[in-house]
């Protein structure tokens, strides 16, 4: 099969799951706070419960495929299946019935909410296994990092162009939604497939079942990814603080919400520049050392966005336009770890879970994105957001600004100080993989 067309449909898995995961992201709190009437107070708390819900649910999906044995192979089969129910609580999440009460409008939030995580978590665990699966190449994976974090930004440009319109055009907003995703999830389906067709995977393992306390056991001795894992929180925690309040910025800081469409425009051109630069500054630089150069980019884009006079809307767009690329690079990077982390583990362990491994990092990247979606909902609850005002107080207006650059940059400098200490290196990984490589040619005893 042609080698870009491969690269094409992995990254069509990516966009699939941001055609509903950055929907969420950038759009569901001001759905909740706007149209079904949920305060953000309540909504802050709703992300953080079912986000942190959505990380046990990885958990038990990483268990789950790590068992899985098929003719089309571990992974692949989830993608066409487990999306079923996914696309169809997607569409449910933004078609609450306006005639329900406060209690029952937050019980159809939660349900619907806590359904289209437990099945994210089995169709995105599988897909993230893919690339540790799909090649042992370091350079190839990078590879395959990079194109996964294209789709992703395009597909989040896609978003904002389809749906910011929506937002600033008044009229029905639940019924314009409620078509969006629908078509959104057809759209998704489709992508599945075409992952499912185009991935093979080639890494064997042995045939070999473990255990729950073997996995434990793999993930205790692996520092690599128990490092990752932290580092992953901290900067999701950062990065969904930004997106969670990044429409509400453009609206009520700028004074405009179609801007919202201008700053996802800079910040996907950004985030796509940043990640093309990516796997040639690790073939130079080390993956570690280019994670901390853009980390210090996402910082200097945050404080930008954070000082920047709401009287100068470009300025606040450009530094927008810097947090994608410090963040752009940085998601692409903590991917293209995570498969060297599958080969750590093996190596120390003797165990090669790949579900177990990337369900741990899945599971802090959802309570990262629990906590930044939460804090950025109570960062403007404190500060008096009032849903539908014609003006917001300048109380409100600055939490806004705290909660998309000061929470941001704070998080970001912790998570660079966890990498500094990370120990696999590129020349660490190659003897850790020609080991591995050695004892699989060797005759068992």
């Amino acid at each position: 099969m042609n080698r870009t067309l491969r690269y094409l449909g992995y990254a069509a898995g990516d966009s699939a799951n941001n055609l509903t995961f950055s929907m969420i992201s950038a759009f569901l709190l001001i759905y909740y706070t706007d149209v079904a009437g949920i305060s953000a107070a309540t909504a802050g708390t709703l992300f953080l419960v079912v986000r942190v819900w959505g990380g046990i649910s990885d958990l038990i999906a990483g268990r789950a495929v790590d068992k899985t044995n098929t003719r089309w192979g571990r992974f692949r089969p989830y993608l066409v299946i487990a999306s079923i129910p996914l696309l169809v609580s997607f569409v449910a999440l933004f078609s609450i019935p306006s005639s329900l009460g406060v209690g029952a409008t937050v019980l159809w939030a939660y349900v619907t909410y806590g359904i289209f995580s437990l099945a994210y978590s089995f169709v995105n665990i599988p897909y993230g296994s893919l690339a540790a699966v799909m090649t042992q190449d370091p350079e190839v994976r990078a590879r395959l990092s990079t194109v996964r974090s294209i789709a992703a930004s395009v597909t989040i440009l896609l978003i904002a162009v389809v749906v910011s319109p929506q937002i600033s055009a008044g009229g029905d907003l639940q019924r314009t939604l409620t078509i969006t995703t629908i078509i959104f999830a057809v759209v998704s389906y489709l992508f599945y497939v075409w992952t499912f067709s185009v991935a093979e995977e080639k890494v064997k393992r042995s045939s070999e079942q473990f255990g729950v306390a073997d996995g434990l056991r793999m993930i205790r001795q692996n520092r690599p990814l128990l490092l990752l894992c932290g580092s992953a929180l901290l900067y999701l925690t950062g990065m969904f603080a930004v997106q969670t309040v990044a429409v509400y910025y453009a609206r009520d800081v700028l004074g405009n919400a179609d801007l919202y469409i201008v700053m996802t425009i800079v910040q996907t051109l950004a985030m796509v520049g940043a990640s093309t630069l990516v796997p040639k500054a690790v073939l130079t630089h080390g993956k570690k050392k280019v994670y901390v150069m853009f980390g210090l980019v996402a910082v200097a884009g945050a404080i930008g966005v954070l000082l920047a006079p709401a009287s100068v809307p470009a300025l606040g767009i450009f530094f927008y336009g810097v947090i994608g690329a410090g963040f752009g690079a940085v998601n692409n990077l903590i991917f293209a770890f995570q498969p060297d982390t599958v080969d750590f583990g093996e190596w120390k362990s003797g165990i090669r879970a790949e579900g177990a491994s990337y369900s741990l990092l899945s599971f802090t990247r959802k309570v990262g994105q629990g906590i930044g979606g939460a804090a950025a909902a109570y960062t403007i609850s404190l500060g008096g957001y009032v849903s539908d005002a014609a003006e917001q107080t300048d109380a409100a207006i600055t939490s806004i600004k705290v909660a998309i650059g000061a929470v941001p940059a704070v998080v970001m400098v912790a998570a660079m100080l966890i990498m500094l200490v990370y120990p696999l290196t590129e020349k660490a990984l190659s003897k850790v993989v020609a080991d591995l490589n050695e004892r699989r040619e060797s005759p068992a005893p």
